[in-house]
């Protein structure tokens, strides 16, 4: 068994088959997904594709391109959506200073603000960062000094130093296909220093398809394959690696349900 950690199923490249890929994902044993929130607007549609299905989960949260068009001064409208029983966990949110689609000033309130709601509610944190490694660890641990709050660092690309403070911070490590390009040697070699207890996998679907699917639409099934290759990294079994992870899932993210 697997765990698609993240993934975006509400996106309109699934809207023509989603029950098929829903479908070829348990069919490849993995049996639990998480789609993740991106806007606050676009929630209600992420709540209905997590209700329409047994064992998918979603997240509340804006990713730190929005913060613009959707500023929030604290955590109530986080809180507020979270009620729904299917949210498992708070974001995507962090900071994303490569593109620069918003301000940094408002990405850095909305981490802020989904950092409070994940204290709150002691429900994971969802950390995208990007180009913005120091504000990002410096935001964390200054934010963990006011109350501990669970959490996992999203799509991990980042260096030795962030892996680090993230674990330092009790945090997780969120692996996507990223880790089976060919030029990732050196994420592979951090990875290879990360504890398997604090490891997880995702698709980030439909983006960032892993080996040998690079360059097309990706899905939750073939978060087997990345999988695959961190097992290789790890020196473990596929099946290990499957377990661990899984376990470590169901662990940080304690309103999922696992499967019978």
């Amino acid at each position: 068994m697997l765990v698609d950690r993240h993934c975006h199923l509400d996106f309109p490249e699934f809207a023509p088959e989603l029950d098929e890929v829903v479908a070829r994902a348990d069919a490849a044993g993995v049996k639990v997904c998480v789609t993740i929130g991106t806007t606050l607007k676009k929630f209600d549609g992420v709540a209905a594709v997590a209700a329409r299905f047994a064992h998918v989960y979603c997240s509340v949260g804006i990713h730190p391109h929005e913060a613009d068009p959707e500023p929030i001064d604290g955590p109530a409208p986080l809180l507020e959506r979270a009620a729904n029983p299917k949210v498992v966990a708070i974001g995507e949110t962090g900071l994303d200073y490569y593109y620069g689609h918003s301000a940094r000033e408002g990405q850095i309130r909305n981490f802020r603000a989904h950092i409070d709601a994940s204290r709150e509610l002691q429900l994971p944190l969802i950390v995208h960062t990007r180009d913005a490694e120091d504000d990002t660890i410096e935001i964390l641990r200054a934010e963990m000094g006011k109350g501990a709050f669970p959490g996992l660092i999203h799509c991990f690309t980042g260096t030795p130093r962030l892996a680090e403070a993230a674990l330092d911070l009790g945090f997780f490590i969120s692996v996507s296909g990223i880790a089976t390009f060919k030029k990732s040697e050196e994420l592979r070699e951090t990875l290879r220093a990360v504890p398997l207890e604090r490891l997880l996998v995702e698709t980030d679907a439909p983006y960032l398809a892993p080996m040998p699917y690079r360059g097309k639409r990706n899905e939750p099934s073939f978060v087997v394959n990345t999988a695959k290759v961190l097992a290789e990294i790890k020196g473990v079994s596929a099946e290990a690696l499957a377990e661990v992870t899984t376990d470590n899932f169901f662990r940080l993210f304690t309103r999922a349900e696992r499967p019978a």
